[in-house]
């Protein structure tokens, strides 16, 4: 699968499938491929400052070992010597995972995550993890612990959050295949703001340590092809999630269907959310671009009305507010005292709620999770924006820079993150400042693969995209 336009490329920009095509006829040795996107990362970090345990040494050794494996044409699978990133909050064995923030005790992990695990079996090779925010409650890349992450479309800019340095080195070349997680939209927001594509997928399909309400792990890669090709390895049950879902035979390699097969797809188009920030006209006039080319290639595309209330976000936010609360609590008052203003501001604000009121603020996960799939079930799939503004200033922990108004963002991805749907974020344009716009595509619960096969439809319908940003000189 590898194009002319490909083999033109430095070696850390090719994607996965043609790595794999390369080291199978031994055109390429993973070690190649690891030191290009080595260097290649020492030219972008200084700027972007994605990485976290950045172990050179530690790569080109298992490099080296799997260019063993395919010398002997004994690769461990389809990934065997393609460079990786995971995220700082998927643990892996004997390092440290600070969750993005000052106040963890950072122990060294007693084992690899399931993800972590899926993908040290399938022989890639981890380059190094990549910075999130403190907990993971922030769309941006501020952190107490790691350097303040920023966009490679432009260093002003945020690249979102939480999985910030996995959208941030997807984009900017830090090799094909990143792993991030989500709860709220925190794959694909920093997708949508980053320019790459990102699957979250059903509840369960890729199992999580530790499983919680809406979590879900997933691929974050330039092209749909590498996140299918992800998604055979990673998407095996794992007793460790009590949400993970048993084994289906899915045939991921089915992920490029023919676009006349668009013919007749019920296509849902969601302009309005029904709260949150205001969508930006640049952002609208995108996503309906990208309803007319579907609507070109045959399919029936519907305008949808919203069905997220001011009472499900924000009680969803209370929830998640209280939650953030009692882990600050637990917290000697030193360490407390070392997360970000801004988390605890937030965190505090849910001090002195009844219990009645905690019980109305945890109904509307359920709440959400119902008037989704009710507003969902009358489609094959649902396009909307995945974020209703671009890319925001880099040192700003969320858009409205306010602990009390911290979710306007999320109200067109957190809802599938309730009712379990796969969602996946895909660019759909640029605004007149050059920065990416992300188009959301949900799909019914469990057809995870129909949603990268629309995903992989609209790939193609359109067009060529700007080329990615380089490292500054």
């Amino acid at each position: 699968m590898r194009t002319a336009t490909e083999q033109s490329l430095p070696l850390h920009d090719w994607s996965a499938y043609a790595l794999v095509a390369a080291y199978r006829c031994r055109a390429l040795s993973p070690v190649e491929v690891v030191e290009s996107a080595l260097n290649h990362i020492a030219q972008w970090e200084p700027h972007i400052r994605a990485s976290y345990l950045l172990r050179p040494e530690r790569a080109i050794a298992s490099a080296q070992a799997s260019e063993a494996r395919w010398l002997r044409r004994e690769p461990l699978s389809a990934l065997d010597g393609v460079p990786v990133t995971l995220k700082d909050n998927i643990a892996t064995q004997g390092d440290p995972s600070p969750l993005g923030t000052r106040a963890t005790d950072c122990v060294a992990a007693k084992a690899d995550s399931p993800p972590a695990a899926r993908l040290r079996e399938a022989g890639t090779v981890l380059l190094c993890k990549t910075t999130m925010p403190d907990y993971g409650m922030l769309s941006s890349g501020v952190s107490s612990f790691h350097p303040l992450a920023r966009n490679p479309w432009d260093l002003r800019k945020t690249p979102g959050g939480s999985s910030a340095g996995a959208a941030a080195a997807a984009a900017a070349g830090y090799g094909p295949l990143h792993v991030g997680t989500d709860i709220g939209g925190s794959l694909r927001l920093p997708a949508s703001w980053c320019g790459i594509f990102s699957l979250k997928p059903s509840l369960g399909r890729i199992p999580i340590d530790p499983p919680y309400t809406g979590r879900a792990a997933g691929p974050m890669t330039r092209c749909v092809s590498d996140a299918a090709l992800m998604m055979r390895a990673l998407s095996w049950p794992d007793a460790r999630d009590s949400m993970s879902l048993p084994f289906e035979s899915i045939d991921w390699d089915n992920w490029d269907r023919p676009l006349n097969q668009l013919d007749g797809v019920h296509i849902g188009l969601l302009l309005d959310a029904g709260c949150g920030l205001t969508v930006e006209p640049e952002v609208r006039s995108a996503v309906l671009r990208a309803a007319r080319l579907f609507e070109g290639a045959g399919a029936i595309v519907t305008p949808m009305q919203p069905f997220l209330t001011r009472q499900m976000l924000d009680g969803m936010d209370l929830a998640w507010r209280m939650r953030s609360q009692l882990d600050l609590v637990a917290l000697s008052e030193e360490r407390r005292a070392t997360v970000l203003p801004y988390i605890r501001a937030w965190a505090y604000s849910a001090h002195g709620l009844s219990g009645a009121e905690m019980f109305l603020a945890t109904s509307q996960f359920h709440a959400t999770r119902v008037a989704t799939v009710n507003a969902c079930n009358a489609f094959d799939y649902v396009i909307s924006p995945t974020a209703p503004i671009a890319a925001f200033d880099a040192e700003l922990p969320s858009p409205t820079n306010d602990p009390l108004r911290p979710l306007e963002h999320i109200a067109f991805t957190v809802p599938f993150n309730m009712s379990e749907q796969p969602a996946a974020s895909i660019n759909c344009g640029y605004t007149q400042a050059g920065l990416p716009i992300g188009l959301q595509i949900a799909g019914r619960r469990f057809d995870d693969l129909g949603v990268l096969q629309l995903s992989r439809a609209f790939e193609v319908l359109r067009g060529p995209q700007r080329p990615w940003p380089l490292p500054p000189a």
